[in-house]
């Protein structure tokens, strides 16, 4: 799980130090659902454990009342959720929640794609994410090297080059490793220069 916010440090530190994300109302309601929905601490729009109650109350204390929190559901089962949340009692966040909702999921859908992006640290090519072993075999294999060669400057096997390098190719949807090299030094003129 990886955690962009502009909640207090100390809320973002227990949170994920307490794993509160496995019990979550509001992420197991993202999770299961694709529209946007509104959340009150306080419990008003979600049935509640004992632990989930606890968790709310929690973040009561930490200045977050309510939100509105928006599901990002990718084509290969990826998830992510925006939530814009207040230290407001309910009406006036959630009648400017209401203004700008539309908005507000534009935003969300541009920020998941920058974030995406971001933190795939410059290893997407043709919109296609890479590990950093794949991009690194890859771009290996641009310059002309073998598997042997790859698995020699990277030190790891011959086998373990060969599959990352594979990988890259079946993630790009190209038949040869000369296609998948060809498709990277056109998206990423930079690394060849």
């Amino acid at each position: 799980m990886r955690l962009i916010s502009t909640y207090p440090q100390s809320w973002t530190s227990h949170y994920l130090h307490s794993r509160y994300e496995k019990i979550d109302p509001v992420i197991h309601q993202a999770r299961g659902g694709q529209e946007p929905f509104n959340w009150d601490a306080h419990g008003a729009d979600l049935e509640l454990s004992t632990q989930q109650r606890q968790l709310m109350d929690e973040a009561t204390q930490f200045g977050i009342h309510c939100g509105f929190t928006i599901p990002i559901h990718g084509s290969t089962g990826t998830f992510a959720a925006l939530t814009f949340a207040s230290d407001e009692r309910r009406p006036l966040f959630f009648r400017l929640i209401d203004r700008y909702d539309r908005v507000l999921q534009l935003i969300a859908v541009f920020f998941h794609l920058h974030a995406c992006r971001k933190l795939a640290d410059g290893r997407i090519v043709d919109g296609v994410a890479l590990s950093r072993r794949e991009m690194e075999c890859l771009k290996w294999a641009a310059r002309g090297k073998t598997a042997w060669e790859i698995g020699r400057i990277l030190g790891i096997s011959r086998h373990t080059a060969a599959y990352h390098r594979d990988n890259a190719r079946m993630k790009l949807g190209v038949k040869t490793v000369i296609q998948a090299a060809v498709r990277l030094a056109l998206s990423r003129p930079s690394l060849f220069t």
